[in-house]
């Protein structure tokens, strides 16, 4: 395990910009990618079919495309983003909220490894011991954004936790693109409701990549 503190010079760089910085984060896995261009996908827990294949295509084309992929780890969506960009043999930037000693959820203990022996990265500003609380959740989300260039939504219903971290990238001057889904299904209407508020209509991943003159 790594442990980066805020004065050191491998500290991530984008991190630096972001209201209250963590003050050190501890890297299993290869922290060289932290400063590299990465793209937040994010999205909700209990994902649809449609939302885990689109999340898993856009992942591995934008990995396949040089882009490091950074996720919560959580069920759903981020672990469709995770796993896209291992299958492109592509880089994957994990951030928890709570300790190594704590995997969760439990079901992606091997995605967790995964991540780590694909040449990506395990990130958390908490202790080893620390656990998982709810409370932790909304505040890694600062650090899924500020790693980020941009963020991708690619389905999220109107209350889901993927809004506070396209909210955030907003307050950090990033770029927020929406994956647009059926008016009949819940789990679109946050995803269209960033759209109509001015998030960039995305269908293919170079309606992302053209905003970074990729």
């Amino acid at each position: 395990m790594e442990v980066i503190k805020i004065g050191d010079r491998n500290y991530p760089k984008k991190l630096l910009n972001i209201y209250d910085p963590p003050k050190e984060i501890y890297v299993l896995g290869n922290s060289k990618i932290l400063n590299n261009f990465c793209l937040g996908i994010v999205g909700t827990r209990k994902a649809s079919e449609y939302g885990i294949r689109v999340t898993n295509a856009i992942s591995y084309s934008l990995a396949k495309y040089g882009a490091v992929i950074v996720s919560g780890m959580a069920s759903g969506i981020d672990t469709s983003a995770h796993k896209g960009a291992i299958l492109a043999k592509g880089k994957t930037i994990a951030v928890l909220g709570g300790g190594f000693k704590h995997i969760y959820p439990k079901e992606n203990e091997q995605l967790f490894f995964n991540i780590i022996k694909s040449g990506g990265a395990v990130i958390t500003e908490y202790a080893e011991d620390v656990k998982p609380e709810k409370q932790n959740f909304p505040k890694r989300n600062r650090i899924i954004s500020g790693l980020s260039s941009g963020i991708i939504v690619t389905e999220a219903p109107e209350k889901s936790g993927s809004l506070i971290t396209a909210d955030l990238a907003l307050e950090q001057g990033k770029e927020v693109f929406a994956i647009p889904g059926s008016i009949f299904s819940k789990n679109s209407k946050g995803t269209n409701e960033l759209i109509k508020q001015g998030a960039k209509l995305t269908e293919n991943i170079f309606d992302i990549l053209e905003e970074f003159g990729l």
